[in-house]
């Protein structure tokens, strides 16, 4: 079984070092009525069919199976199954000590928003964060793709920011 064992983090982008090149990604998603997503997105000019089962009580850990789909038949998903809009983002990776985080730069509907995720070899292990680093928001559902989809960060985010 594929498992995915991350944290997801807030990013300070002033803070950014330069960036290297990034990918695009376009994602979407397919409604399944439970805890598991199915997620299609397309990387330049590769695709991909994700299935993610629900996350442990932490948020860290959740099973994963991807499989790579042809592009024509990505956008064709996108089109025509994916209900909720889709998320837009370019994707930097940045080297920080034995990890690389993903650092997210959220175009489109969730524009402004800048994520960092890292992939972990087990739960235990507590990265170091680089000084860009922000909130943790792991297990905030909030944050995840699938939600950013349905409703946009600009949606919600200068509600709490006021609170």
């Amino acid at each position: 079984m594929g498992v995915e064992i991350e944290r997801k983090y807030l990013v300070k982008a002033r803070r950014l070092p330069g960036l290297p090149p990034g990918r695009i990604l376009v994602q979407g998603y397919i409604r399944t009525g439970s805890l598991t997503s199915v997620r299609v997105r397309v990387d330049g000019d590769r695709s991909y069919l994700t299935v993610k089962g629900p996350s442990s009580e932490n948020g860290l850990v959740r099973s994963e199976f991807e499989y790579a789909i042809p592009p024509g038949d990505a956008r064709q998903i996108l089109d025509q199954l994916c209900d909720g809009g889709v998320v837009e983002k370019t994707r930097y990776r940045l080297p920080a000590g034995d990890l690389t985080w993903e650092v997210d730069v959220f175009g489109g509907r969730n524009e402004g928003l800048v994520m960092a995720e890292v992939e972990l070899p087990d739960e235990s292990v507590d990265p170091e964060s680089p000084d860009w680093i922000d909130v943790e928001v792991t297990g905030d559902p909030r944050y995840s793709n699938m939600n950013l989809a349905q409703r946009p960060w600009p949606e919600w985010a200068a509600a709490d920011a006021s609170q």
